[in-house]
């Protein structure tokens, strides 16, 4: 099936650099924007299967990375559709997890966040599956990842609240 962007290799290239740049926005917002994170990750009661500090950040960067791929796939197939809306709704979610578990330390509040994050995930994975199927499969480990997550949430703000 030819896309209505095949004929058009340089404006392709550039949308994917703008959606990898706001995926990097969504990221930075949590890196930068709330500073001490590892450390206070590190001084929260835990479960015994909570991971390391360390792993957040090569796991994130591999996600944001089929991310980004993901919601260009669709822009390929469809353009600046409403399709996307899901998935910028879900970037804004994301982005705003880190500002209110670390930022904020609420840590209850986040956990709610991070539950209509994961809604929002599988609103736009059914999206992104009617469009392009494999911009719908690059987004299922971060879905598997967020579910996760969400569990680590709440298994932590059990333990310190």
């Amino acid at each position: 099936m030819t896309t209505w962007t095949e004929s058009r290799p340089v404006r392709s290239a550039g949308v994917l650099v703008l959606l990898v740049g706001a995926v990097a926005v969504a990221a930075l917002i949590g890196v930068v924007g709330v500073s001490g994170t590892a450390e206070r990750y590190q001084s929260l009661a835990q479960p015994g299967w909570a991971p390391p500090s360390w792993v957040f950040g090569p796991v994130w960067t591999v996600l944001y990375g089929m991310i980004a791929v993901s919601g260009w796939l669709v822009w390929r197939q469809v353009g600046w559709g409403r399709e996307l809306v899901p998935f910028a709704v879900q970037l804004v979610l994301n982005a705003a997890w880190t500002p209110l578990f670390f930022g904020a330390g609420a840590m209850g509040i986040a956990l709610i966040e991070i539950v209509v994050l994961w809604f929002a995930i599988g609103w736009t994975v059914l999206t992104f599956w009617r469009v392009r199927r494999a911009a719908a499969v690059l987004l299922l480990p971060y879905w598997a990842w967020t579910t996760f997550a969400t569990a680590l949430n709440a298994a932590v703000w059990w333990l310190n609240r």
